[in-house]
């Protein structure tokens, strides 16, 4: 169910786009953001961090889309925002005793799995190169393509893409996953 909603923005601006054009597509991504924040708080009375920044993000480069009639700051939110993502990773090897990889992936092997260290930091590296990757990607399209182009990618292209990395890596992590020490059988 918070997979559809977090889509919802996506929806609407995508729906939009086809039917008013670029201005009413950022304006109902900015509604659509909005609603999906007023969600989070009925829900679970927080709102995620990546909701938030994207949200802000969101608010801030359409704000300034509608207000100045130059699509191009709606354009530039998907890399800023993935360059911040990538930032966060990368800050992540010095804040904290383990990377945002490993406190990201590790729940969905739950709390018997043991990966080793070097393989979360191999991971994050990862993830830092494919964020900072998926920012140049946008602004590539955004600059080379045309304008239903670029709103194709953003919606379909990146989705897909992330969404494909993430499974990748965790088909690769299962494979290398190792059973925790059974503290039990050594007492």
């Amino acid at each position: 169910m918070p997979t559809l909603l977090e889509l919802l923005p996506l929806v609407a601006f995508l729906g939009l786009y086809y039917a008013r054009g670029m201005y009413a597509a950022t304006a109902g991504l900015m509604v659509a953001m909005g609603l999906l924040l007023g969600i989070d708080l009925v829900r679970t009375r927080r709102i995620p961090p990546m909701h938030a920044l994207s949200a802000a993000l969101v608010f801030a480069f359409g704000a300034a889309t509608l207000v100045l009639h130059n699509h191009r700051f709606i354009e530039w939110k998907p890399t800023v925002f993935f360059w911040l993502v990538s930032a966060a990773f990368l800050a992540s090897f010095r804040l904290g005793e383990r990377t945002l990889v490993e406190r990201l992936l590790a729940p969905a092997f739950g709390p018997q799995a043991c990966v080793p260290e070097r393989l979360w930091r191999r991971l994050n590296w990862l993830w830092v190169a494919f964020y900072g990757a998926l920012g140049l990607l946008n602004l590539a399209i955004a600059y080379r393509a045309s304008e239903r182009t670029w709103v194709n990618f953003k919606v379909f292209g990146l989705t897909l893409l992330t969404a494909a990395f993430i499974a990748a890596q965790l088909l690769w992590l299962a494979r290398r996953v190792q059973p925790a020490p059974d503290s039990s059988a050594a007492a």
